[in-house]
C-alpha cells in the first residue's frame, strides 16, 4: 500500500506507512442462503447492471413473484452490498456488517465454533 500522501504549505509530502496485523475480532460469519431472509433488501437486477459500477459477473439473480430479476443486498457502512454467488456474510461483535467471497473467508477468519 502506498504511503499516505498530505499537503503542508502547499508541498506534496508523504506519511510514514507503518506495517500492521488486522485487530482480532470475533465475528459470525453465515454462507449467503438465498429465501432465509439474510439481505436487507433487493434491488432489480437491470437497474444494478445498467446503474453501478461493479463486476456483475456473479451476482445473485433470482425472479421475484412478478417475474422480475431482483439482486439481494446487505447495508454496511459503506452503503449497498450486492450480494455474490458463495459470498458469506460477516456480523462483527462491534455491529460491523459485511460480504466476504467464498475464495477469501478462510483466509481472513479462522472457524472457532459451529
Amino acid at each position: 500500500m502506498p504511503d499516505k500522501i498530505f499537503f503542508e504549505d502547499g508541498i506534496r509530502k508523504r506519511g510514514k506507512t507503518m506495517k500492521c496485523l488486522r485487530t482480532v475480532i470475533e465475528a459470525n460469519v453465515e454462507k449467503y442462503v438465498p429465501g432465509m431472509g439474510m439481505e436487507d433488501g433487493f434491488e432489480l437486477y437491470s437497474d444494478v447492471i445498467t446503474k453501478s459500477w461493479i463486476n456483475t459477473e456473479n451476482l445473485i439473480r433470482r425472479e421475484d413473484g412478478a417475474g422480475r430479476m431482483m439482486t439481494p443486498y446487505i447495508h454496511t457502512r459503506r452503503g449497498r452490498i450486492f450480494l455474490c454467488e458463495g459470498d458469506y456474510i460477516i456480523k462483527e461483535a462491534d455491529g460491523t456488517v459485511h460480504a466476504c467471497g467464498e475464495d477469501k473467508i478462510f483466509k481472513r477468519y479462522k472457524k472457532i465454533e459451529d
